[in-house]
């Protein structure tokens, strides 16, 4: 590949790191920090248990029911935060057979208890609550409850969070960092229509008022937003995969009317994704509870064991390649991409929204690993590199910590670019391999930080990697590696915004192989014999990088 003077642009982001412009931070609400930090009223309890038992009236876009939180007590208290959007009214909290007091801040409910809930105790309430949930506009982006009708004018609905927050419909304890041991989801929906939660489903009820209680259960632990509803005219299709647990029984809710299609798409889909998946992230997460593709009226959201499905039924991203190589365009976008969070956002969650690189940077890239278990590596380095052109650089991948603030919308191809960069450096794709699947295993259902999973990637490579880690997520900007010829030596160096920033580079002369060099932010010679301004040539298909040369 012929050198790319990506300089410009490179050199208009540092001078634009100078300005005050980008030194403007985002003002913060007081309901920002109820919702995303993390405070005593939050940190003295650990949920071991919910069961969530919600009616939906679809045809008044209306909710009403309890959810039961089983907890363990971390310290000494008398009063807790939960979390429920205030448009939705509490009925009461009940403890021990009486109503507790509550109070209510923005979406923030504090609840005191009669007497000292004493450190390592286990103990329980239930929250009774109803109204109209917020309506997602466009889901699953704009978070909420979908209330529409399928092709043939059935009722149709689904839950989508992500972000917003699953206390848009029911109660809990609204963070990241504390997931439920196991869960039980009890949906209520009018008799005729189907629900369609996360777990296995463990009974049917008649309740002979002219709805159908569904009572499904979830034996592992799950972050909030997975929590599903998902309400239809559904038919369901089973199948199994002979896995590296064993057997992996795979479920397929959809419409009737899509069932033919469903069959042939995920039947080509589902079983290679797993494949490819168990291969490079260890085994699928949630044997326990199944796999499970459920049709949605919106495009996809990772819901655990529930993958929400709606790519109608095409290969792409609704049709589209989202690499522009044409390698997207021979697979569902939506079954392998929403199913790779099975592993990363689903079994590693992080603890707080800004460190959402984790769930999206990771499963971005799982989709250039599937491509190489179909293809071949190459191919995968293609269309991981051709997703390059949806990059913005325009803000920092970590967002704002304590406020529920993700970053840039970078954290998809931007961190897909990088994971393929840790990979290159690290020239060793037998040790990549243990790498994610040994995330998978050492983070097993955990939630985790950044600096965790950079520790734990640097210490099993070998190579302290921070500093490249802190530049592509920590900075909108990439680092440039500037070349300078005096008396016809090479010298080199890197323009970054971290101090101190290393790291290593293949460069080579046009024609010849690639060598690793390690350039620091201090010009230094470069030791390749007769590398000139003219022939020199750097790996930019593998590291997205700038390049300048003198």
């Amino acid at each position: 590949m012929n050198i790319k003077t990506i300089l410009l642009a490179a050199l208009f982001a540092f001078a634009a790191a100078n300005t005050f412009a980008q030194n403007i931070k985002p003002k913060y609400t007081r309901a920002d920090t109820l919702r995303g930090m993390l405070t005593p009223l939050r940190t003295c309890y650990d949920v071991n248990f919910y069961h969530l038992d919600v009616k939906f009236d679809i045809a008044q876009k209306f909710i009403s029911g309890s959810n039961l939180f089983k907890f363990t007590a971390t310290q000494d208290f008398t009063k807790l935060q939960f979390d429920l959007f205030s448009n939705l009214a509490i009925q009461k909290v009940t403890y021990k057979g009486r109503e507790l007091p509550y109070t209510r801040e923005f979406n923030a409910v504090f609840v005191t208890f009669p007497q000292v809930i004493k450190s390592g105790s286990k103990d329980e309430f239930t929250v009774y609550y109803s109204g109209n949930p917020r309506v997602a506009v466009r889901a699953p982006w704009d978070g909420g409850v979908v209330f529409t009708t399928d092709s043939l004018g059935k009722p149709w609905v689904a839950t989508a969070c992500e972000g917003l927050g699953a206390s848009v419909w029911w109660p809990n304890k609204d963070h990241l960092s504390d997931e439920p041991d196991s869960m039980a989801i009890s949906i209520s929906a009018p008799t005729g229509l189907k629900d369609v939660s996360n777990g296995r489903l463990r009974k049917v009820t008649d309740l002979k008022n002219g709805y159908t209680r569904f009572d499904w259960f979830v034996k592992n632990p799950i972050n909030n937003y997975d929590v599903e509803a998902n309400i239809g005219n559904y038919t369901h299709m089973e199948d199994s995969y002979a896995g590296e647990k064993g057997k992996l029984t795979l479920d397929y809710w959809v419409l009737p009317y899509n069932a033919e299609k469903a069959k042939i798409q995920f039947g080509k889909n589902v079983k290679p994704m797993l494949k490819a998946f168990e291969y490079w992230f260890g085994p699928y997460p949630f044997y326990e509870d199944g796999y499970k593709l459920v049709e949605t009226p919106h495009l996809g959201m990772e819901h655990q064991s529930g993958v929400a499905y709606g790519n109608k039924y095409r290969n792409g991203y609704l049709g589209r390649d989202l690499s522009g190589t044409g390698i997207g365009l021979d697979w569902d976008f939506i079954v392998v991409h929403e199913s790779g969070h099975e592993w990363f956002g689903n079994n590693i969650t992080d603890k707080d929204v800004a460190d959402m690189w984790i769930h999206e940077g990771f499963t971005n890239y799982s989709e250039s690993l599937f491509v190489e278990q179909i293809k071949n590596k190459q191919a995968g380095q293609e269309y991981v590199h051709g997703t390059r052109r949806a990059i913005q650089n325009d803000s920092p991948i970590i967002g704002d910590y304590d406020v529920n603030k993700d970053g840039s919308g970078d954290m998809y191809y931007k961190g897909g670019n990088l994971l393929n960069m840790i990979r290159t450096i690290i020239n060793d794709d037998a040790k990549w391999r243990d790498i994610l699947r040994g995330l998978n295993k050492t983070f097993y259902h955990q939630t985790v930080t950044t600096p965790q999973i950079i520790g734990y990637i640097n210490q099993q490579a070998g190579m302290d990697l921070t500093k490249v880690f802190d530049q592509y997520l920590r900075y909108k900007n990439i680092p440039v590696l500037e070349f300078r010829f005096e008396d016809g030596k090479p010298t080199c160096r890197w323009i970054s915004d971290v101090n101190g920033f290393t790291m290593p580079v293949r460069v080579r002369i046009k024609g010849g192989e690639y060598q690793y060099i390690k350039p620091t932010t201090r010009f230094a010679p470069v030791a390749i014999d007769g590398l000139t301004k003219d022939n020199v040539e750097v790996d930019t298909f593998n590291y997205y990088i700038g390049v300048l040369v003198d």
